[in-house]
């Protein structure tokens, strides 16, 4: 059974029953501070369930987009993804277990006509000290729900030693059997509900032969529906907000909700009785495209199974977030994009493919969702132009750090290491992780912290109105303008004269600011020059060089630098242009400086300033964009 013909039978059944449907909300939660994404399908009907009328009423369903940005490195296994469907229904005080469980165990076994056998269910086991009992209510109902269909479905009291003959209800302690927004009920606050909870789960080896338990890494413990083996999966739970914390325990609500979530996709893999999830049918084309441009056939080996996983799941993110208008950056959402589109493009990287490829994968994915999500359609040239140029900023990064990382990977990566592929190479501290793990080496993060604080004093002295280099990150807009500004110093100085000295500078995300010394006001031809220079010197796509060498041989060079008196025997310089030493043709700018800055300027864009001002007496400012 396809995808969109089981979110439409769940709707459908649930619309049945009384329901209102209701689309997806999007990706990025709407009045909620305390997320960045919308990671379950319950999380836009919080506002409801803590008592909030519904316009629609007390039964609602729907199929809710979810990301779970938490699940980015555990992707890659036959289960995990970024982005899923949960299909829900919620009552708000109305119907309550027994309505719940039976239409439950319906709507798996008529409806999508899983086999009963392959079916198993826990129940929360209760806890005395809190005054909350065991929810044997569910788990007697369940038991009879099986005998109905001629399964005799014994109770277990211990399921974390393994499953006996018979076993299919099993109760667990509230750290796997109880939902509240606070987790576990010792950390609830009082006022704060919560309840027990029963979780269905499917069985891909219900002859009970544990081949797929003796192939894990588990084998040597007792499997249970709760093991991470990959015998059993859990396909949807059913939460029941029964009570209120107290200063004295618990006490049930007056008005109690239920609040159910069903993965589409493990619905789709129960009914292939395939674990793997990436062989459901959203993920075949997608994947045939992969397997072309990387002359691969799918699951060739086990690093090729894994590659491909991690790059179908984060383009598929990637689709859907850039759907819902969040862009490639380098805060909140936008950073997951990013890391998204540049995981994949890694790990495409590790299958042969050189060229840029993200934007094909994306637009089999919007073909897929093309009936149920028309926003994909609509935003599509959006999608794919985003994915091209970031994947495109990317690529230059990946290939000389990797080449650097190379030369560093025999042995354990030092803190300092590691900020100079960040430095200087512009790669992520989480890919030179990740990379490490591959290799079985570590990477000091304590050093590396103590590196990136050192060179963020900087940006700290900024705030206070104290310039000593302006660098307020290390993000890919602050880089490019952190590069500008040796553009602008070099600028001013040709169009002004070389008494302009760089008195101080201050960068964010959005825009530079630079002082200097001059004791005029810019007239507007002089900036114009000033900008023209600039944006000729981008678009001769000029390389920035970085050396280690002496001071002596620095300021020997024609080097410019500030604070000079802060550096020590050796110094970075950096040299936009080929050229050697100040004066030569091919040479625009020279200057110490710790950095970072981008590898060629042409990706830097338009230069364009802003305001031209008066700090003190003698110094001048400049605000400028780059766009």
């Amino acid at each position: 059974m396809l995808v969109n013909e089981i979110r439409s039978k769940f709707l459908e059944y649930m619309k049945e029953k009384g329901h209102a449907v209701v689309p997806s909300a999007s990706l990025v939660p709407e009045n909620d501070p305390t997320t960045l994404f919308t990671g379950s399908g319950m999380q836009p009907m919080l506002p409801y369930l803590l008592g909030q009328p519904h316009p629609l009423g007390k039964r609602i369903t729907d199929s809710q987009k979810s990301f779970r940005s938490q699940d980015i490195e555990e992707v890659g296994d036959n289960r995990h993804t970024t982005f899923f469907e949960m299909l829900g229904n919620w009552s708000f005080g109305d119907y309550f277990k027994e309505e719940q469980i039976r239409w439950m165990f319906e709507f798996l076994t008529e409806n999508l006509k899983l086999e009963t056998k392959n079916l198993y269910v826990t129940c929360f086991a209760g806890n005395e000290a809190l005054g909350v009992p065991r929810d044997t209510f569910s788990a007697e109902l369940w038991q009879k729900l099986f005998a109905q269909k001629n399964i005799v479905a014994k109770i277990s009291e211990n399921p974390e030693n393994g499953i006996q003959d018979g076993e299919k209800i099993f109760y667990y302690s509230e750290k796997k059997n109880w939902w509240s927004r606070s987790g576990v009920p010792a950390n609830m606050p009082e006022g704060e509900p919560g309840g027990p909870d029963s979780e269905m789960f499917y069985d891909f080896d219900p002859f009970r032969s544990n081949e797929i338990h003796r192939k894990s890494i588990y084998a040597l413990l007792p499997c249970h529906v709760n093991c991470d083996c990959g015998r059993f999966l859990e396909i949807g739970n059913n939460v029941f907000m029964q009570y209120k914390k107290t200063s004295n325990g618990f006490e049930e609500l007056p008005q109690m909700n239920v609040d159910h979530g069903s993965g589409l996709e493990r619905y789709a893999a129960a009914l292939r009785n395939d674990p793997d999830i990436f062989n459901i049918d959203v993920f075949v084309d997608p994947k045939k495209t992969i397997e072309r441009l990387s002359a691969r056939a799918y699951g060739i080996t086990t690093t090729d199974t894994y590659a491909y996983r991690v790059i179908l799941d984060h383009i598929r993110s990637a689709v859907f977030l850039i759907g819902d208008d969040v862009m490639p950056g380098n805060k909140d959402q936008m950073y997951f994009v990013r890391r998204l589109i540049r995981r994949a493009v890694r790990f495409a990287r590790n299958l042969g493919v050189n060229v840029n490829f993200t934007k094909e994968i994306a637009d089999s994915f919007i073909s897929v969702y093309k009936d149920e999500y028309k926003n994909l359609q609509e935003k599509r040239e959006i999608i794919l132009s985003e994915l091209d140029k970031e994947e495109s900023k990317f690529r230059k990064t990946l290939e000389n750090g990797i080449k650097e990382f190379e030369k560093l990977a025999g042995h354990d990566i030092s803190g300092v290491n590691a900020f100079h592929l960040l430095q200087s190479y512009g790669f992520p501290i989480e890919l030179t992780e990740e990379l490490a793990k591959e290799k079985g080496i570590t990477v000091d993060m304590v050093s590396f912290d103590e590196e990136k604080n050192k060179h963020s004093e900087s940006s700290r002295t900024a705030s206070a109105g104290k310039f000593k280099g302006g660098l307020g990150g290390d993000g890919e807009m602050e880089v490019k303008y952190h590069t500008a500004t040796h553009m602008l110093h070099q600028a001013l100085r040709t169009v002004l004269g070389d008494s302009v000295v760089q008195k101080g500078s201050n960068i964010t995300s959005e825009r530079l600011r630079f002082d200097f010394a001059y004791a005029e006001k810019m007239t507007d031809e002089q900036k114009k020059k000033v900008e023209d220079l600039i944006n000729e010197k981008i678009k001769e796509n000029l390389p920035v060089i970085r050396e280690e060498i002496s001071i002596e041989e620095a300021k020997a060079r024609g080097a410019m630098g500030l604070f000079t008196d802060k550096y020590g025997d050796k110094v970075s310089i950096y040299r936009i242009g080929v050229g050697k030493n100040k004066g030569d043709n091919n040479l625009f700018s020279i200057e110490m400086c710790g950095g970072p800055h981008v590898e060629n300027i042409g990706t830097l864009g338009t230069f364009k300033i802003v305001k031209e001002e008066a700090v003190s007496s003698g110094v001048r400012r400049i605000k400028a964009t780059l766009s």
